[in-house]
């Protein structure tokens, strides 16, 4: 679907009249300056939709060839594996979903089960009849389990025991801003329950949860100038707010690379493989054996008869869903003239959200290049505005005796460090996967909360957004609606 930009910004302008002039605190509206630009937020990928398919639409470049790929991509990308192993199959024989889409629904995030469960405390099914999560689990000292692998799967086929099943007892506290409007945070504590082999003890594991991350502006990411990235790290040091973010670098593909997907940018692309290895047990050239080998369900017995020598899914599919994954476009900025939104954007640079939340960034010339080595050189040279830096960040281990520490190591990232979430599309997540669960896990139920789970080296924004009236926090919260 193709909007002209002329049209776009017809229609901003007039978002103007909603509420032509007014004033919040003592601050004159009228005087904040919205950045020239900011409404077209990747460029040629920007689209101006506001549906549940504001994240699920190509972008205007696509054409040809490349276009029947991205649709090719996209039912890949959504239609259910079965335990078959024909054309679709390769389910399993153990997974966490089975597609793409089934987490990442209209490339968001699927609402997670996180807050739906039994009276035992277990998750329930969710909307889609399973849990829409990912569960790490480590020792103590880093190592994975042999029986279980870095990701623990909560399903499987008919005749395979899941690995296990989570389990969660949340911890409330409440809080109040200095104005007496009160607030209340969740921190959930996970267990494991139901192992499929022998029981691991709670004191010999680390065990994180994660929702699915929003699909918005992958291609963009991909196509980053990585000189660009490295010189924020070594510039973006505010000692007088404690801010210094990191770059992540992993070996992947056999070689040091610059960490920028993923919630601790641990990984250098867009995961396709792994997803389809990890997420959906399908097998495939970068990860040809089964995600349960070597486990003792696999010794012997019925389980030997799921296993083929040929791959479940290949190459050229695989890259046709790197293609989607890299075209789909971003939506633009909404209601940018609306006085609150405006208002709300001097409150986000105030509190200084905008020193790791980096406005503006560059994709480099040559653009993004797929797994299989097809070159996208329409995402280069362009001018894009994501909210992130995409540099690692000490978010703190205090907040309720936890706080955003989950122990879990990914290359340079320590437990305590997350990447830098990007926030263009973010006002849209309601929208288009109905729910307004934040941060890596879900916990934070909206915005304020999102925020307010801020620690460490986000400490000094949290504690001047507390201080803010209660007109000003809900103006920030108006701005990042409207992202």
């Amino acid at each position: 679907m193709s909007f002209s930009i002329t049209k776009y910004f017809f229609i901003i302008a007039g978002a103007g009249f909603i509420c032509a002039c007014d004033d919040y605190d003592g601050i004159d509206v009228d005087d904040i300056e919205v950045p020239e630009g900011f409404a077209l937020s990747a460029g040629t990928s920007t689209n101006f939709l506001t549906s549940s398919f504001a994240y699920d639409t190509d972008a205007d470049w696509l054409s040809g060839t490349y276009q029947s790929r991205f649709i090719r991509g996209d039912k890949l990308y959504d239609d259910a594996r079965t335990s078959s192993n024909g054309y679709g199959g390769g389910l399993g024989p153990v997974y966490a979903g089975y597609s793409c889409g089934s987490c990442h629904h209209n490339a968001g995030r699927t609402k997670p089960s996180l807050w739906t469960q039994n009276s035992n405390g277990e998750y329930g099914s969710g909307d889609y009849g399973f849990s829409a999560m990912l569960i790490y689990i480590t020792r103590k000292n880093g190592a994975f389990f042999q029986d279980y692998g870095r990701v623990l799967h909560d399903q499987a086929i008919y005749g395979v025991k899941p690995e296990g099943k989570l389990k969660v007892t949340w911890h409330y506290e409440k809080g109040t801003f200095p104005d007496g409007e009160e607030y209340e945070l969740a921190r959930p504590e996970y267990t494991i329950t139901e192992w499929y082999a022998d029981s691991i003890r709670p004191q010999d594991l680390f065990c994180t949860v994660r929702i699915p991350l929003r699909h918005v502006g992958m291609g963009q990411m991909m196509a980053l100038d990585r000189n660009e990235i490295e010189t924020l790290a070594r510039k973006s040091n505010y000692p007088e707010y404690g801010i210094s973010g990191r770059c992540n670098y992993i070996m992947e593909r056999g070689r040091l690379q610059l960490g920028l997907s993923g919630n601790k940018a641990q990984h250098a692309d867009l995961t396709v493989e792994l997803g389809f290895s990890s997420d959906m047990g399908s097998t495939n050239s970068r990860y040809p054996e089964e995600i349960c080998e070597g486990q003792s369900q696999m010794q012997g017995g019925s389980m030997m008869g799921l296993l083929y020598d040929k791959l479940d899914v290949s190459t050229e599919d695989m890259e046709d869903v790197d293609l989607y994954l890299h075209a789909l476009s971003v939506p633009a900025r909404r209601n940018v003239n609306d006085p609150a939104v405006k208002l709300g954007e001097q409150m986000f640079y105030q509190a200084k959200c905008h020193l790791c939340h980096v406005t503006t960034l560059h994709t480099r010339p040559r653009g993004a290049t797929l797994l299989n080595g097809t070159n996208l050189p329409w995402l280069g040279n362009q001018t894009i505005h994501p909210y992130s830096d995409f540099l690692l960040h000490d978010m703190g281990s205090e907040i309720m005796g936890v706080g955003l520490n989950d122990n879990y190591v990914s290359g340079l990232a320590r437990g305590n460090e997350w990447r830098t979430t990007p926030l263009w599309g973010i006002g849209l997540q309601e929208r288009v996967n109905g729910h307004t669960y934040f941060l890596h896990d879900g916990r934070a139920r909206n915005f304020t909360e999102a925020i307010l789970w801020h620690g460490g080296e986000g400490e000094a924004s949290k504690n001047l957004f507390r201080k803010m009236s209660r007109d000003q926090r809900n103006a920030l919260i108006k701005f990042l609606e409207s992202l």
